[in-house]
């Protein structure tokens, strides 16, 4: 029997810098969209007299627009990946080299011109959002799909995506504790008044952006000198019709994908989280109160996947962690409506978000492991190793429901819950009603849970586990064997 499968490749040291470039990749990616939809709607032509129903309507459009971008980045991006070759290989120059371009534009995202024409306004918005998003899909994209690279031992990649998927979730609550520390620092050196001021404005959240770009270099770069791909990729060019095919056509990656997008509504609740922590707990700074027990459950929940993967196979870990998370969801709906918007909700609500983090642990790593799959499948079928486009479908998926759910969530915000929007400089949010108070926690809560359920669906017809994938990887690692004393007695 071939041991290959059961060979150590990684050195320890890789395990940690793989995650420690994930890190930095969320410390940056993480937070932008929902902080963006905020600085848009709240700071960037706060006193300019346009007119705030037209401005909410565009902001919705604006990203969904950036979503069909990054739709289309993806697959553009993922057919250049699997076309790279280069000394480093084929991913690590996309996340070395892009992320300077991605840290100067995420700056500029928070840089809104000085105008009084709304269209311009409306232009810019547009343009620097969708660039944005552009070269977040050429760093993020390829930084995922490292993880089908460092190494041909398929337990060995489960675990080294797991430890990573983990340090991607602190970094993506690490974004968050940039933005309060800022805010102390600035609030300590201003004066109250001052800061009061200059957050009206949206000072603290440029700061903040400066600081988590120089973050997202400093940690990519770590990643950059020390991993390496370790599993070879093919030499045969593919031309961009036949990679898209590679997309739709291998059943278990197209369901993989479709998770996506039958759960596209469950990310709404990031749109509105700020607003929860001003409204409903009554501090804009419990953002991070708020949001760090969930982001807490999120790191515990990587590794209770990881060790949930050890009973049961992909396929069955994503139903079970879907079912509990939309009931977790469900739970704290109820409970807070019980209590209701007052001091006494603070604590419980912040215990039943991290019960809530705990799903999100599924869907940072269990796609990623089944994606790793799926190229193990390609390449058993055709002979070609396609980890670029493989991910790159997940990708726009990804990308196609990131745009609906950013569309989705601002529309439910800013027009269905009756969302006021302050027209005062010196105030930062405007009192809401009790009506919009409620809506607030369904798009917290309740609606994210019906897309819960939805995105375990396509996951009913995936198969590619037990002994179909035993018997893929094993095949796998005879051919490389095969194809290395092939190459050295030439």
């Amino acid at each position: 029997m071939n041991d290959g499968a059961n060979k150590k490749y990684m050195k320890k040291s890789e395990i940690v810098t793989f995650g420690i470039g994930l890190f930095g990749v969320a410390l940056l990616t993480g937070w932008m969209p929902d902080y963006t939809a905020t600085f848009f709607a709240d700071f960037a032509f706060k006193g300019k007299g346009f007119d705030s129903d037209t401005m909410s309507g565009i902001i919705s459009t604006v990203f969904l627009v950036a979503g069909i971008v990054g739709a289309v980045c993806e697959l553009v991006i993922g057919y250049l990946v699997d076309n790279t070759k280069t000394k480093f290989g084929k991913v690590k120059p996309w996340v070395g080299f892009g992320v300077v371009p991605l840290a100067l534009i995420s700056m500029l995202v928070f840089v809104a011109p000085n105008t009084n024409n709304q269209t311009v306004a409306i232009i810019w918005m547009f343009v620097i959002y969708s660039l944005y998003t552009a070269f977040c899909c050429a760093v993020e994209s390829p930084a995922n799909c490292f993880g089908s690279l460092c190494s041909p031992n398929p337990s060995e990649r489960s675990s080294a995506i797991s430890i990573a998927s983990f340090l991607r979730s602190v970094g993506q609550s690490g974004g968050m504790v940039v933005i309060l520390v800022v805010g102390l620092i600035m609030k300590a050196v201003m004066g109250q008044q001052q800061f009061k001021n200059a957050e009206a404005q949206g000072l603290d959240l440029i700061i903040s952006t400066a600081v988590c770009a120089l973050g997202i270099i400093l940690f990519t770069m770590i990643f950059f000198v020390n991993n390496k791909e370790r599993v070879p990729f093919t030499q045969e060019k593919v031309s961009l019709k036949d990679a898209v095919k590679v997309v739709f056509t291998n059943k278990n990656l197209l369901m993989v994908s479709l998770t996506k997008l039958t759960g596209c509504g469950r990310g709404v609740y990031g749109t509105v989280s700020l607003y929860i922590a001003v409204f409903l707990l009554g501090s804009k700074d419990l953002k991070l109160a708020l949001l760090l027990p969930m982001g807490i459950g999120t790191a515990v929940g990587t590794l209770l996947v990881n060790f949930v993967l050890k009973k049961f196979n992909t396929k069955q870990t994503f139903i079970l962690f879907c079912v509990y998370g939309a009931s977790s969801l469900a739970i704290l709906f109820l409970v807070s409506r019980g209590i209701g918007f007052n001091d006494g909700l603070i604590i419980p609500f912040l215990i039943l978000n991290f019960f809530c983090g705990l799903q999100h642990g599924n869907t940072n790593v269990t796609p990623n492991i089944m994606i790793a799959d799926c190229v193990d499948e390609i390449e058993y079928k055709t002979g070609k190793r396609q980890e670029g486009l493989a991910y790159a479908g997940y990708g726009l998926f990804s990308k196609v429901a990131s745009a609906l759910t950013k569309g989705f969530g601002p529309w439910l915000l800013y027009t269905w819950s009756g969302y006021a929007v302050s027209t005062n400089a010196s105030v930062a949010y405007a009192q809401q009603t009790d009506g919009t108070l409620n809506k607030l926690l369904m798009i917290y809560t309740i609606i994210p849970a019906v897309f819960v359920v939805l995105q375990a669906v396509p996951i009913f017809f995936y198969d590619m586990v037990g002994e179909k994938k035993e018997r893929i990887i094993k095949e796998l690692i005879a051919r490389r064997e095969a194809n290395g004393e092939a190459k050295s007695e030439g």
